[in-house]
């Protein structure tokens, strides 16, 4: 009985093993079917900002501006804002280093409403007074009328 057992067991073994062969078989021709089916997708194109080198991948001609060191970031802020696809380069063979922005040039009219949008920030900035000069003008005004009402008060005092 017990090699009736036995016999069995490795009956079913086997038939297990001749099972899970056949289903890894039939998964990978499945696998290799659907890709052989499966469309190849063509890489996405990058937006915003990038390196010059992918932008220039692009194949679609490339225009440059000049930016200032102290204002890049709200070039950035505003470039993303209309959707253009840029790339920022750093110049630094002058001093102080100088940055080119490059784009696309069909994204020449959305480049020209950005830029235009940028300058007027720019100026609305400089036109404001700065801070530090407003507070120690109101300082030295408060340090005047300071000494000034001592002085007369001495001057009350002495009558």
């Amino acid at each position: 009985m017990q090699e009736e057992v036995e016999n069995r067991s490795v009956a079913l073994v086997i038939s297990g093993t001749k099972l899970t062969a056949r289903t890894l078989k039939s998964a990978i021709l499945k696998y290799l079917a659907w890709r052989k089916n499966k469309k190849v997708k063509e890489p996405a194109i990058p937006r915003g900002k990038q390196s010059v080198k992918n932008l220039a991948k692009q194949d679609q001609g490339l225009s440059n501006i000049e930016v200032t060191d102290k204002n890049i970031k709200s070039f950035e802020r505003v470039a993303k804002k209309y959707g253009v696809d840029f790339a920022i380069k750093k110049d630094k063979s002058v001093s102080p280093p100088k940055y080119l922005v490059f784009f696309k040039g069909r994204d020449a009219d959305a480049i020209t409403s950005a830029f235009t949008e940028f300058t007027a920030k720019t100026m609305k900035k400089a036109e404001r007074p700065s801070a530090l000069a407003q507070l120690k003008k109101f300082a030295q005004l408060v340090k005047n009328s300071i000494t000034d009402r001592v002085k007369s008060k001495n001057k009350e005092q002495s009558l």
